[in-house]
């Protein structure tokens, strides 16, 4: 992973950034705007990741694919009905409604990996440690669970495997299944006891006793406080432009686009354009010397 030239601006603009365009694409469900989150999203995440990125992004597109096949054998509401599944109606409704769902998680998924990215643990704590301290480290706690319990799963698999107890070395599978439950096990009495260290040690520092200092100081700049009002201005004018609405089940009715879709793919693309100007002025820069 690589350090972008938006990275390396203020926690409060990533924060600000990245709240609009979660918040914007866990609530707007028209294809055009999903569409937008994907692309802006995947490509942020490539410019953070790399090639890893790219295989990481290849793996996740089966999320959308089975929420789009399975979500009309729950849902069965629509008016045009492609074929039956035991009795039940597979429409196209309840298919495009799947399609929108799935590309809701994809740009979630993409959008979360780019903020885990960008708003590390000392950022969110230096932005938030002094106003509520106790949830901020809660909260960093939590958002640093899931990378460092794949972390830990992996090294328990591989001391398992190196002792001849790993899940494809046992035999039935009443012994794989006895094998899942150890790790599982072993993996939630660490994250159990990693956590009461934490909070002792916090304690100890006294945390959350007093106003804080952070080992890094962060200070807005001209740049910084023109990306707020951007950032501000772009998201007032998705919300308040209109040409968001969408509904799929039981009929489709799609609102035509507005001016907020180039203000939301205009809001989206902020880091990648960031990141492509830090670019030009690196080799215009190279090229004069």
């Amino acid at each position: 992973m690589t350090f972008d030239a938006f990275s390396r601006c203020h926690p409060a603009v990533n924060f600000l950034f990245f709240a609009a365009a979660i918040g914007c694409g866990m609530v707007i469900q028209h294809p055009a705007y999903i569409l937008a989150g994907v692309v802006c999203g995947g490509i942020y995440y490539c410019l953070l990741y790399g090639r890893r990125g790219l295989s990481r992004m290849a793996g996740m597109l089966l999320l959308p694919v089975l929420t789009a096949v399975l979500n009309p054998l729950l849902n069965h509401r629509g008016k045009h009905v492609l074929f039956l599944v035991m009795g039940k109606s597979y429409t196209l409704e309840a298919l495009c409604y799947g399609m929108a769902l799935g590309g809701i998680f994809l740009g979630m998924l993409l959008w979360f990996g780019c903020y885990s990215a960008v708003l590390t643990s000392d950022k969110f704590t230096s932005l938030f440690g002094s106003v509520i301290p106790s949830l901020s480290l809660l909260l960093v706690m939590v958002l640093r669970l899931i990378p460092a319990f794949t972390r830990k799963t992996k090294q328990v698999l591989d001391a398992r495997r190196a002792i001849g107890m790993g899940a494809e070395q046992t035999g039935s599978l009443r012994e794989k299944t006895r094998s899942g439950m150890t790790v599982l096990s072993a993996l939630t009495s660490w994250a159990l006891e990693g956590s009461i260290v934490t909070a002792d040690s916090m304690r100890a520092r006294g945390y959350g006793c007093g106003k804080r200092t952070s080992f890094r100081l962060y200070r807005m700049t001209k740049r910084d406080w023109l990306l707020l009002a951007l950032i501000t201005g772009l998201f007032c004018l998705v919300l308040f432009a209109g040409g968001t609405d969408a509904s799929y089940t039981p009929a489709m009715r799609i609102a035509p686009l507005g001016w907020g879709f180039p203000a939301y793919c205009a809001l989206l693309l902020i880091p990648t354009i960031f990141e492509g100007k830090e670019a030009v002025a690196w080799h215009i820069s190279i090229s004069k010397i």
